[in-house]
C-alpha cells in the first residue's frame, strides 16, 4: 500500500514540530547558548563515540588509545574555538541535536545514549549522513569528519603514519 501525499505531508509536519520542540526543550534546559562554544558532557560523549568510528584503523590499540582519543577530542574543541562565532553556534546546535535523546534517536538511530553506542551503530549513522539525500545532514557529516580528522592529523604523533616528516627544520 502506497503512502498518500497527505500522509507524507502530515508526517513531515509532525517531524518538524518534534525537532522544533526538541530544540526548544534543549535550549530551555541548557539556558542561553554561550557566546563561545562549550564542549559539554553530552557533546563530549558524542565525540567519544564518533571519533573512533571516523578514525577507524588510525587510532592506536592498547594503552595509548585513551590518551590519543582524549587529545583528539581536545583538538576538536580547540579547532571549534578558532571558528567564527556564527559557525561555533552552528556546531553547538549540531551537538545539541546529537545530545537530545529524541533527536539523537530520530537522526542517528542511537537510542541508549552515546556511552552505550556500538561502533557499528555509529559507523552506520555516519555512512547514512555521508550519503543522505538532504544536504544539511551531508554537511553535518562533513563538519564532524573534517573536525575529527583535522584534530587527529594536527598531532605530531600521527604524522609518522602518513609519512609526513614534520615541518622543515628551517621553518621551525
Amino acid at each position: 500500500m502506497g503512502t498518500s501525499r497527505r500522509t507524507f505531508l502530515k508526517a513531515g509536519a509532525l517531524a518538524a514540530l518534534a525537532l522544533g520542540a526538541g530544540g526548544a526543550l534543549y535550549r530551555a534546559t541548557h539556558g542561553n547558548a554561550p557566546h563561545r562554544f562549550a564542549l559539554d558532557g553530552e557533546a563530549r560523549a558524542a565525540l567519544h563515540a564518533i571519533a573512533p568510528a571516523i578514525l577507524d584503523g588510525a587510532l592506536p590499540q592498547g594503552p595509548g588509545r585513551t590518551t590519543a582519543l582524549a587529545t583528539t577530542i581536545e583538538g576538536v574543541h580547540q579547532a571549534i574555538l578558532g571558528l567564527p562565532p556564527a559557525t561555533q553556534k552552528e556546531v553547538q546546535d549540531l551537538f545539541g541535536l546529537l545530545a537530545l535523546a529524541p533527536t539523537r534517536r530520530l537522526l542517528t538511530g542511537v537510542s541508549g545514549g552515546w556511552e552505550g553506542a556500538r561502533s557499528e551503530q555509529v559507523s552506520a549513522f555516519l555512512q547514512d549522513w555521508r550519503l543522505h539525500r538532504f544536504g544539511l545532514l551531508r554537511s553535518a557529516y562533513h563538519a564532524l569528519h573534517d573536525l575529527v580528522l583535522g584534530a587527529w592529523y594536527a598531532q605530531p604523533a600521527s604524522w609518522a603514519a602518513t609519512g609526513y616528516p614534520g615541518p622543515m627544520k628551517e621553518l621551525a
